[in-house]
């Protein structure tokens, strides 16, 4: 499950999985799928995390 974190005034998702932040929900989620899937990052996915 995607969770909710507040930080510097902007509302982020973190992938449950790896932890990784994003700015939208969706990309947090699909993150969050393909890590429990094929327990592993998928680059084109974690390169829109936030820094």
């Amino acid at each position: 499950m995607v969770k909710k974190i507040k930080r510097d005034n902007r509302l982020l998702y973190q992938c449950e999985e790896c932890k990784f932040l994003y700015l939208k929900k969706e990309l947090a989620f699909k993150c969050e799928v393909w890590c429990r899937e094929n327990k592993s990052c998928n680059l084109e996915i974690t390169k829109l995390a936030v820094k």
